[in-house]
């Protein structure tokens, strides 16, 4: 196993001249070469070096011969990463999705006390549709894709044709380990998946059995992570807590966990109000809080004493207002679960169309029309009381909500301002693309 190389202070601020240097070269040959038009070439140019100093505050993580810069971003150097890059392309446009959640099963044998897909029922969808749909969005330049479950190595054989059918993507895998084997993973690796992100809600054995509702959790992780290092694939974890445990030490604890554990990154999800604590009081953090957490991730993420530490990918830095915002609906990344349903987020629990009923272009187009713009409202926070509402009257035992329901939400919904990201690299270049056109 080779442990990865983690750069902070002046080394990053090195390297980041080195990822501008090569990303300029990258991008002029394929002007010089017509693939990019040369009138639109300082524009893009511009537009990207904005799109990449937006992630300058992050650690950078070397793994597998490229550096992670962001959770959804490909490493640098790599084909996936430059058709990241093209997000910023377009003039006059709406800047394209760059990645996707994909559920390849509803199969797991834990029982996580927040799992968003808890009232999703159903058959999960034939294989052929979601491969097909899997290329649809290659084609469109999705270059992250994160698959998951359920537990998708409980569906092996759907998770690899999942995998298989990306030609130009980065892959990171949504796992508890359970099902997990070297030769698995193996295999898997040479489909161009990075590595795997483990559940670490808590540090100790105990408190993670627990939370994930099985006597073995934490020993199922951990074959998991051996498993990973053997084959030289990454490890990452996600974790969720509750506003105390970033007062308690609890997060402490879970940070030094990753890096005994020697992850690459870990990301820290903010509670949801949805799925299975849809109608829980489980998402309120004062803006202090927020702050303080803030502060935390600036901290592992920046001071020396930390510097092997995992980087830390935060929700609550990437979509502030002065960030990215809330990209849901396919401004930046989307959901389809298990059964096919077509969703802005994973945490939002509506659904737009299911692409075992209609084409998948369809459904995304009209999330698209609905979802023109991010904004800097954390939707499955500010839609989940009508969520609840809506499901409880309904009666029906599942979610997401019928596109009939959903519709009543995401139609009436405030998505606030726009995010200073795309105000920047679309709001004022669609203006500016509208008057030339009109002059």
């Amino acid at each position: 196993m080779s442990s990865p190389v983690f750069l902070t202070g002046r080394r990053k601020a090195v390297y980041n001249q080195y990822i501008k240097l090569r990303v300029f070269l990258h991008f002029l040959g394929e002007a010089i070469t017509g693939k990019l038009p040369w009138k639109g070439f300082p524009g893009f140019l511009d537009r990207l070096l904005y799109f990449l100093a937006k992630m300058k505050e992050n650690k950078y993580v070397t793994t597998q011969g490229t550096t992670k810069i962001n959770l959804y971003v490909p490493g640098f150097p790599s084909a996936a990463f430059f058709k990241a890059c093209r997000k910023v392309s377009p003039i006059g446009e709406k800047q394209p999705c760059i990645s996707v959640l994909l559920s390849v099963t509803s199969g797991c044998r834990f029982r996580c006390e927040h799992c968003y897909q808890k009232h999703d029922r159903g058959k999960d969808v034939p294989i052929d549709d979601l491969v097909d749909v899997v290329r649809q969005l290659d084609a469109m330049g999705v270059a992250f894709f994160n698959i998951e479950g359920g537990d998708p190595f409980l569906a092996y054989d759907r998770l690899k044709a999942a995998c298989a059918a990306v030609t130009t993507g980065e892959i990171m895998v949504n796992s508890t380990g359970d099902g997990i084997t070297c030769d698995r993973l193996e295999e898997l690796r040479e489909l161009n998946v990075r590595g795997v992100m483990f559940s670490l809600h808590a540090p100790d054995e105990e408190d993670v059995n627990s939370f994930m509702g099985r006597d073995n959790a934490w020993d199922t992780m951990l074959e998991g992570i051996a498993c990973c290092h053997n084959v030289g694939m990454d490890v990452t974890f996600n974790t969720c807590m509750l506003r105390n445990a970033f007062y308690d030490g609890t997060f402490d604890r879970v940070m030094d966990r990753a890096h005994t554990f020697g992850a690459s990154l870990i990301q820290l999800i903010k509670p949801k109000p949805s799925g299975a604590w849809l109608g829980e009081d489980v998402s309120f953090f004062s803006p202090s809080d927020l702050a303080h957490v803030e502060k935390l991730v600036r901290t592992y993420n920046n001071d020396p004493k930390y510097a092997h530490y995992p980087f830390i990918a935060a929700q609550i830095h990437d979509e502030r207002a002065d960030m990215f915002g809330c990209t849901a609906g396919g401004t930046d990344r989307f959901y389809i679960n298990a059964k096919g349903d077509v969703q802005p987020c994973e945490f939002l629990n509506i659904s737009y169309g299911n692409i075992q009923n209609e084409p998948f272009e369809q459904i995304f187009r009209r999330m698209r029309e609905s979802f023109d713009m991010p904004g800097d409202r954390w939707l499955c926070e500010s839609c989940a009381p009508e969520i609840h509402r809506l499901h409880q009257e309904s009666g029906s035992p599942s979610l997401p909500l019928s596109e009939e329901l959903s519709a009543r939400v995401h139609e009436n919904c405030d998505r606030g301002a726009c995010p200073d990201f795309y105000h920047y690299v679309d709001v004022r270049h669609r203006t500016s693309a509208t008057n030339g056109m009109s002059s």
